[in-house]
């Protein structure tokens, strides 16, 4: 016999869970940019440190579809985010995409395999016109090494990243494909936004989101129009509008 109790008790647990890790992401994102700015450096820097920085900083444009690096080639630097969305994925050994996140505005990328001194394990592509700031490896590593408050802000970023993948793979064992579905669609509007009309901020194609979910491209059109024909989004060609965020909130099992 089921116990209501115990489940109501477990349902609190989770969505409590999810609120402390929005919250947790809020804060270490809004942390990290508060001491990753001219401003911060200007006053942390010595006249020296800072001069180095600001002339070795560039600023670079990227159209869509536009690789900012490919797999496997040498690290050379950092990218932040200054505008655009873009996202990080591997090849598996069929030469299928297996995308591991999105980036955005006030993101870095490139710092993991810099630090670890290997070449980039993944490749970033502009999914729309992206600008960004490149900052040279020898010149960031640098600026970990003198800037105390922006080394702990990337530790914390680190950890962070490493423990949501962890959460990656249980959503991916735990959960149908139709709840992952819910999820991640609300999951790309609350990291990437909206348009003015209401669609998530990215065209993806259903073969992407077959990979976000791990499941066929054949199933995942077929979850696309039932989700449409129920109401739960609209559907504009590669664009999708949430339309009733309280039903995929219950359908996937999260809080956000």
């Amino acid at each position: 016999m089921i116990n209501f109790k115990n489940v109501i008790i477990l349902l609190i647990k989770i969505i409590k869970k999810n609120i402390m890790s929005l919250e947790k992401q809020t804060f270490i994102e809004n942390r990290f940019l508060s001491v990753f700015n001219d401003k911060a450096f200007k006053e942390i820097l010595s006249k020296e440190d800072y001069n180095k920085y600001i002339n070795a900083r560039q600023t670079v444009f990227f159209n869509k579809g536009e690789a900012l690096f490919d797999e496997g080639r040498p690290v050379d630097g950092v990218f932040f985010i200054e505008s655009g969305t873009a996202k990080l994925y591997k090849l598996g050994f069929n030469r299928k995409e297996q995308i591991l996140r999105f980036v955005k505005e006030g993101d870095i990328i490139g710092y993991r395999s810099l630090i670890v001194g290997e070449p980039y394990q993944a490749t970033a592509e502009a999914m729309s016109d992206l600008q960004a700031i490149f900052i040279p490896g020898e010149v960031f590593l640098h600026l970990l090494e003198v800037d105390s408050q922006l080394s702990y802000a990337m530790l914390q970023k680190i950890s962070f990243e490493l423990g949501e993948s962890s959460n990656t793979v249980t959503f991916l064992a735990q959960k149908t494909v139709r709840e992952r579905l819910a999820e991640v669609l609300l999951l790309l509007e609350q990291k990437l936004g909206t348009d003015p009309e209401g669609f998530i901020k990215i065209s993806l194609t259903r073969e992407e989101i077959a990979n976000l979910i791990g499941t066929a491209t054949e199933s995942a059109i077929r979850l696309i129009s039932e989700f449409k024909q129920d109401q739960y989004i609209e559907v504009e060609g590669r664009n999708i509008k949430i339309l009733n965020h309280e039903k995929l909130r219950k359908l996937g099992h999260v809080a956000l």
